[in-house]
């Protein structure tokens, strides 16, 4: 036993002794920070208050327009037609030679004013640059400014969970607060948009924070705080942010035309089940994403991509899960080829893609129309179908030969359970096309009870993989 041991140190935790002593962590490359002051100065000067104002219309209320309710219209009379509606956010200045400033588009969406407060006190109108409604980002330009700082970049994917991380911005209206955290998580999916890959902190975010920016503790920004899950209606420690790997991508696209140019492949895709990893024969536990569908025309049809086929890699980057495919052909450059890594026939292939570009008004084809139930007998799988005419597969928009129209699906069949509905075309069944019912039965009826077979179905302007299985008896 030490009997000549610092009772003071002795209390000390492991962690704090470290930092007191500048001492950096096994694996560690920075040592824990006794202040985050060297970060704050930093980044602030970069770090703006923004405060917008839009006029909401009162028509629709009752007391106004054409459909006023009466007794509610006395109440109104000769009160203003519109309201204002002011908001409060932050940005941060990602270029001083242009006076350019990134925030949120929810935070200057639709907005009629936006007026940008500097750290310095000083103050400027702002015109929308551009906005990108699918990652919820916008750039502003200020008017007339000039002697401006702005924030460096960071990497975003060299982030590791657990890092430090400061967010700068105006809660509640509170300009230049700092706060600190770490990530909590990386790759975070919260519904926001079709391409989440949010960081998540336990940083204190709060509404005003909206736009301004996460960064390391080089002050280096790494994310722009965008929303928090909170019950409160503040902060309760789950914050979200957008990687600067997209807010970099995407600023970059709004201050060079005021739109985003993001790839397109031409394919409908969806996440390999264990069922549809044994269909097309690759190994328990494979990761990629199947392909579905061919868009014709597109580029993936144009360079040999076909339904059926599973993409391991774009680029040199293993797929996983359909978002990250999806991030990862929006980011790729418009025009240039594209390297697909496939699982096809059992074996691998690689195939060039010349990138298309995502036009956001590409039209999708209309729900395939149900049809009237049939008297038939459903047959093993608990389905009734019929064949297609001409003037049907126009109306669907369906192109490809024969599918079979499902009529019915018996409540509790496998069918059911795999998600079949009426209006469904069932195209194939395993590698087998069959061109009518009685083809479609022959072939269930062979199945072994729960014996596993996988469907290609066709349904409201694409086609996907369902997996079902007659019921063990």
């Amino acid at each position: 036993m030490r009997k000549n041991r610092n009772p003071i140190f002795g209390m000390l935790a492991p962690a704090v002794l470290a930092a007191l002593l500048g001492l950096a962590p096994a694996g560690r490359s920075e040592s824990i920070p006794l202040s985050f002051s060297t970060t704050a100065r930093a980044i602030k000067p970069a770090v703006v208050n923004i405060s917008t104002e839009k006029r909401v219309s009162l028509q629709g209320f009752p007391g106004f327009g054409s459909g006023a309710d009466p007794f509610f219209g006395r109440f109104f009379e000769g009160q203003p037609q519109d309201l204002k509606q002011t908001s409060l956010g932050s940005g941060v200045i990602i270029d001083a030679a242009r006076a350019m400033v990134l925030t949120n588009n929810h935070v200057v969406e639709r907005a009629d004013s936006i007026k940008v407060k500097l750290a310095d006190g000083r103050q400027f109108e702002a015109k929308l640059v551009g906005t990108d409604p699918k990652t919820d980002l916008a750039v502003i330009r200020l008017k007339d400014a000039d002697g401006l700082s702005a924030a460096a970049w960071g990497d975003s994917e060299a982030l590791e969970v657990g890092d430090w991380v400061v967010a700068v911005g105006s809660p509640f209206g509170l300009e230049q607060t700092v706060s600190h955290g770490i990530v909590s998580a990386k790759g975070r999916v919260i519904g926001a948009g079709p391409y989440d890959n949010f960081l998540q902190t336990d940083a204190a975010i709060n509404p005003g924070n909206s736009g301004g920016p996460l960064v390391n503790l080089k002050g280096e920004v790494v994310g722009i705080n965008t929303a928090i899950s909170t019950e409160s209606g503040g902060s309760e420690g789950v914050g979200f942010a957008i990687p600067s790997s997209i807010a970099r991508k995407v600023s970059a696209d709004l201050m060079a035309g005021g739109k985003v140019v993001r790839g397109w492949l031409g394919i409908n895709i969806q996440a390999l089940t264990p069922a549809l990893i044994r269909r097309f024969g690759l190994q328990p536990g494979a990761q990629g994403v199947l392909v579905a569908d061919v868009v014709e025309g597109g580029p993936a049809a144009t360079g040999g991509v076909d339904a059926g086929d599973v993409v391991l890699a774009l680029n040199g980057h293993p797929v996983a899960e359909p978002r990250e495919l999806q991030r990862l052909v929006a980011a790729a450059p418009v025009g240039q080829p594209a390297q697909l890594k496939l699982w096809r026939h059992k074996a691998e292939k690689v195939l060039s893609v010349k990138l298309g570009r995502l036009d956001d008004q590409q039209a999708k084809a209309g729900p395939a129309g149900a049809q009237s139930g049939a008297a038939a007998k459903p047959g093993r799988l608990g389905l009734v179908l019929r064949s297609l005419d001409a003037a049907e597969r126009s109306r669907l928009g369906l192109k490809e030969g024969g599918g079979l129209l499902v009529e019915s699906v018996e409540p509790g069949s496998a069918a059911e359970a795999a998600g079949l509905k009426i209006g469904d075309v069932i195209l194939e069944m395993d590698e087998h096309k069959p061109a009518t019912a009685e083809a479609f039965k022959a072939l269930a009826d062979e199945l072994k009870p729960g014996q596993e077979t996988v469907l290609r179905v066709f349904r409201e302007g694409h086609s996907e993989y369902l997996s079902l299985a007659p019921a063990k008896q």
